[in-house]
């Protein structure tokens, strides 16, 4: 693989009893892209993401992820390496857990602090990041008293805390309303405009919650991909009409994506 590629799948499927529920599909991403992978219920988002998560394992196909084999190397290690954001870490969280030890532990790839090491810069960087995402005032609350915003916000500073190289996020902005939405898009997109900001791919339901600076789009049907590739060739009305089998019109406004339709 090419040393600026972040992740490869090639040939990959997960099957459920006799049935596929994902592929076989080919995709990859390379340092400094920005994807969002969008689709119906059902076309395949979670599995995609889970795998990529290293949560679960393909039926079938190689999956690379930071240079590493999944199923050849430690994944807890691995997971150092990877933010996630969502769904995917949200119902472990415990919810007693501090909001500032929410985010230290990522150093460990755990939930629950116990009888980890952490030092001062460690602290500092928790510190910072929650305060990059506006909820430093609530670093020493109870993450179960959090409000839907709050929390998101609490494990994307979660997410960035090991510096890493790759950026999973799970649909950041539901449940969140209008003002919590566009709050949260805005510092998210300022963090990614940072040259040094990981690759990322973002799972959504919704293309207003597509943050400005997304440069890819990936749209799965049935465990398929339908298309992919540059954002603005992918979202199109005729692309978003076919796969959602409903006629649509897409327009932009700015690097904003906005969808009705007809």
């Amino acid at each position: 693989m090419s040393s600026q590629t972040v992740l490869s799948l090639s040939g990959v499927s997960v099957r459920r009893g006799y049935r596929n529920i994902l592929g076989p599909i080919d995709f990859k991403i390379s340092e400094g892209e920005r994807w969002v992978i969008l689709g119906p219920n059902g076309a395949g988002k979670s599995t995609l993401l889970n795998i990529l998560a290293t949560k679960i394992y393909p039926t079938l196909g190689t999956v690379h992820i930071l240079n590493k084999k999944l199923g050849a190397v430690d994944v807890f290690e691995l997971r150092t390496r990877i933010g996630i954001c969502g769904a995917l870490l949200d119902e472990d969280i415990p919810p007693s857990e501090s909001v500032k030890d929410v985010v230290l532990t990522a150093a460990y790839a755990i939930l629950g602090r116990w009888n980890e090491d952490y030092d001062l810069w460690d602290d500092s960087r928790a510190i910072a990041l929650l305060t990059t995402f506006g909820v430093r005032e609530l670093a020493d609350r109870e993450y179960g008293t959090l409000s839907e915003g709050e929390r998101k916000r609490v494990q994307i500073s979660r997410a960035l805390m090991t510096d890493p190289e790759l950026l999973l996020l799970d649909e950041p902005s539901a449940g969140l309303d209008l003002g919590g939405r566009e709050d949260l898009l805005k510092r998210f997109s300022a963090f990614s405009a940072d040259v040094s900001a990981p690759a990322s791919i973002l799972v959504t339901h919704h293309l207003e919650e597509i943050p400005a600076g997304t440069t890819h789009a990936l749209i799965l049907k049935d465990g398929q991909i339908a298309v992919s590739g540059p954002i603005t060739s992918v979202i199109t009305s005729e692309h978003m009409s076919a796969v959602f089998e409903i006629p649509m019109d897409v327009t932009t406004d700015g690097s904003r994506f906005f969808a009705r339709s007809r």
